[in-house]
């Protein structure tokens, strides 16, 4: 510390005196829906849950409601919402069904906080329903700017609402941002552990399984993203997203290797000065972080353990294996349509692959054949890119491999 400067902390503030504040969980029985119950379950003076969504897990959504005593449950699958039995829902449980219900939620008055939490493409129309009457959305689901991140950013700013990530590759950068603006950026590296196949040659890659491709080293995810992960493809829409949540250029973003999961990401300013956030990983960190910003509070996360911490190892992508990540970075520099059609066919390209209808390496080159296959448009409206991403999900479910 510099002689004549001293830093002051401010005092904590009294948190009997703090309203909670009120939350809606979108994919509330999925990894990132369960990890933010659990913040709520240890934080229940700072956060009050007004509703969940699901999409078609009935009883965990039940189980649910049962222990927090939400005002609303929505089931987005009819089949799912007519099969339920509504006796299982306590009765302070309005019971809602499909976009509809969504919607009811979202807009509700009572909702400060909407966690966008719901996989694929699917999470789009939440996201935008409270967007659009000002909420703060903390959003985990990154294809939500993949797919329309100019419309998305737009519509925030319009109606004076607040997107806060959730990935936790993201809300470091958030971190590390704050205080700065665009001008003092270099760029953002983000930092991915590598997945299950870190170090596989191409050959070994071509018999990969669907079992192989699920053993995360470190996180524990769905099947979807677990798989994005091993192709790094996750990788690739969040280049994309951090594209349009930061308002940085496709060449002001780069991806580092780091097995370890310690580093979420880094920050380069232009003098040269280097900012990262390290913690374990732990989903309910960033979780926690977006639903109670700018306060930081002890929470359910775990604390790094310095005593047994040895060392950290960086290391370069494999670009000319994992093919997937120059798509995300094609994506991300050239906008329009791209995203849209891209994240369609990594979706429909996964879901092959699970089902043993596609090999592990096919999914890069579905991708690419898909995406070339496009007709592209530099600014396409909200249904131009519903109605791409159908075509592209179509495109993908009957590609065969030329290679």
């Amino acid at each position: 510390m510099f002689p004549g400067y001293r830093v002051t902390l401010s005092p904590a503030p009294n948190s009997g005196s703090i309203k909670p504040r009120r939350v809606a969980v979108l994919g509330s029985t999925g990894s990132i829906g369960t990890n933010t119950l659990d913040v709520l379950r240890h934080l229940p003076n700072r956060l009050h849950l007004v509703g969940l969504a699901a999409h078609s897990k009935w009883d965990l959504l039940a189980a649910q409601c049962r222990e927090f005593q939400p005002r609303y449950a929505v089931l987005c699958d009819r089949e799912a919402f007519a099969a339920a039995d509504q006796a299982c829902f306590p009765r302070e449980t309005e019971l809602l069904c499909g976009e509809d219900g969504v919607a009811k939620l979202v807009t509700d008055p009572d909702v400060d906080v909407v966690v966008s939490a719901v996989v694929g493409a699917a999470g789009l129309r939440g996201t935008w329903a409270a967007l659009e009457v000002g909420k703060t959305v903390a959003l985990a689901n990154k294809e939500t700017l993949v797919v329309a991140g100019p419309l998305v950013t737009d519509l925030a700013a319009r109606r004076g609402a607040k997107l806060l990530p959730v990935d936790s590759e993201h809300s470091a950068v958030f971190q590390a941002l704050t205080g700065y603006v665009a001008i003092d950026v270099a760029r953002v590296v983000l930092t991915g552990s590598g997945g299950p196949f870190r170090g596989k040659s191409k050959a070994e890659l071509e018999t990969a399984t669907p079992d192989q491709a699920l053993k995360h080293p470190t996180w524990r995810m769905g099947p979807k993203i677990t798989v994005d992960s091993a192709t790094l493809m996750n990788k690739a829409l969040e280049v994309i997203e951090a594209r349009w949540l930061f308002g940085l250029d496709a060449g002001q973003i780069d991806v580092i290797i780091h097995p370890e999961s310690i580093v979420h990401s880094f920050v380069e300013f232009v003098d040269g000065s280097v900012l990262a956030q390290l913690s374990p990983p732990d989903m309910r960190l960033p979780i926690q972080y977006a639903l109670l910003h700018p306060d930081r509070v002890p929470g359910p996360a775990r604390k790094l353990d310095w005593k047994s911490l040895s060392g950290l190892r960086f290391e370069q992508p494999d670009r000319g294996t994992f093919r997937a990540l120059d798509l995300g970075f094609e994506v991300a520099a050239r906008g329009g349509s791209c995203g849209a059609v891209l994240n369609a066919a990594n979706e429909a390209a996964v879901g092959r692959f699970l089902a043993g209808d596609l090999a592990f390496l096919d999914i890069a080159r579905c991708c690419r054949a898909v995406l070339d296959a496009h007709d592209f448009d530099p600014a396409p409206p909200l249904d131009r890119l519903l109605a791409l991403d159908r075509w592209a999900r179509r495109e993908a479910a009957r590609w065969a491999c030329g290679r």
